[in-house]
């Protein structure tokens, strides 16, 4: 059971067009797709109905495999567009902020989970990492994992942490750091309360340090070497922007990609967030580790960072995934419009000139699902999890295309007509079926209200 919804065994029929994100990228058409038991059983024409199954009509539908978010701060929902920062870049805009995010309580940070979730859902979304960092008031990871699944998404909770204040060189204030013997110790708890390590797990929870001028080298060392023990993974920032990149070079004599080498932060079970400013020796040393990159390029352009070299990362086969970032510094947390993003601001690069729309859904989906290390999602074949994304045809942003596939990149905005995660419709005819959203939506009011006083 996800949320409130029963798993079921659903028939999606005559799908206009599936695109599989198989090997072999193959994009279908009038097939249909036996959902049972939480997994995709058939794919095929003309499969046979029986009175057990429910029957969805996708003759009208892009039928896509849920769309996967490897990097957010659901609990900056409830900033987006706060005065005083909107022009602003990296560092300047986190110091304007910490003191906000420091008031939150358990509860505001539940809402903000769920309202940033509800709307991942609604743009495709059956998957979502999260990056929390600041724990005040009573809050734990806890609160995110329960806030999750209420809405029914799979979920990818990260234990971050900040152990270096203004004393002491780093960028947040001294109030809102942890000692390194707390985090560590919570670190540990979070993974052995809440890690899922069976194929389709619902609930993951990685370990990260939030960024190298927030925590100490010790930090970073002991965090890797408690992830190994537990068989978990590691994420962090890495290579923002070119302050991030100075910082690097003045506190640590070596460019970030070079840094995080030394303490072991390499390896197919660790995955930094935006690498904005990675050189082309940093590359060379993800692709010889099999180290994971996630992309936010709303969040990169808000803040003048830069664009990231996906391009380049990708023809080094290098796996990149998608994330949409906190809504305080991409205030929409649209995923589908994060993979337009990325599409259009490779092609201001040399190497991505010809980035296409189905490189852009490619890394949405299973691009994602490789940066997570999962296997069993990304895709839609026979034995994956059944999380499927299902786009009406009918409506305006498709009107006048050609190519439907392209179109759900090129056009938009485009809100998910059917959202399935594990075999549960979670998003039925465009409405969210798990969360009472005017109910959240007044919750986050409130929420704002009480922040600003």
């Amino acid at each position: 059971m996800i949320g409130n919804f029963k798993v079921e065994d659903i028939l999606v029929k005559n799908c206009n067009v599936l695109v599989t994100m198989n090997k072999d990228r193959e994009e279908l058409r009038d097939v249909d797709i036996h959902l049972s038991n939480g997994s995709i059983k058939k794919i095929g024409s003309n499969l046979k109905n029986t009175d057990d199954l429910k029957v969805i009509d996708g003759s009208q539908s892009i039928v896509t495999p849920g769309l996967i978010n490897t990097h957010d701060h659901l609990f900056q929902s409830l900033t987006k567009a706060v005065p005083g920062v909107q022009n602003v870049s990296l560092f300047e805009w986190l110091k304007g902020l910490y003191p906000v995010w420091g008031k939150m309580n358990p509860q505001q940070i539940f809402t903000a989970t769920q309202l940033g979730l509800s709307e991942l859902a609604m743009s495709g979304c059956t998957f979502s990492a999260d990056h929390m960092y600041i724990f005040k008031n009573g809050t734990k990871l806890d609160d995110t994992i329960l806030a999750a699944g209420e809405v029914g998404v799979r979920f990818y909770p990260t234990r971050g942490a900040m152990s270096v204040g203004a004393s002491k060189g780093g960028l947040p204030p001294d109030n809102l750091i942890e000692s390194e013997e707390t985090i560590l110790s919570d670190m540990e708890r979070v993974v052995n309360k809440f890690n899922q390590t069976h194929e389709g797990a619902l609930v993951n929870v990685g370990l990260a340090p939030c960024s190298p001028f927030s925590v100490s080298k010790n930090l970073m060392i002991e965090t890797a070497k408690l992830a190994r023990k537990l068989g978990a993974r590691l994420h962090t920032h890495l290579a923002e922007n070119e302050d991030d990149l100075r910082f690097s070079m003045e506190k640590y004599g070596c460019t970030p990609g070079e840094y995080i080498q030394d303490l072991e932060w390499v390896g197919p079970d660790v995955w930094h967030a935006h690498c904005v400013k990675l050189s082309d020796k940093e590359i060379e040393i993800f692709k010889k580790t099999s180290t994971g990159v996630a992309h936010c390029p709303c969040s990169n352009c808000r803040l003048s960072s830069g664009i990231a070299p996906v391009s380049k990362l990708l023809k080094a086969g290098v796996h990149v995934g998608l994330g949409v970032d906190g809504a305080a510094s991409s205030d929409s947390t649209h995923l589908l419009n994060e993979a337009r993003q990325t599409m259009l601001l490779q092609r201001l690069t040399k190497e991505g000139a010809s980035f296409s729309a189905r490189n852009a859904l490619e890394i949405a989906t299973i691009g994602g699902a490789q940066v997570l290390g999962r296997r069993d999602v990304g895709s839609i074949e026979i034995g994956k999890r059944a999380d499927i994304a299902m786009w009406s045809l009918n409506k305006i942003p498709f009107a006048g295309a050609w190519d439907p596939v392209a179109s759900l990149i090129f056009t938009g905005p485009h809100y998910v007509e059917k959202l399935i995660v594990e075999g549960s419709l979670v998003i039925d005819d465009g409405n969210l079926l798990t969360i009472d959203l005017p109910k959240l939506i007044r919750k986050a009011k409130l929420a704002i209200e009480q922040l600003m006083d």
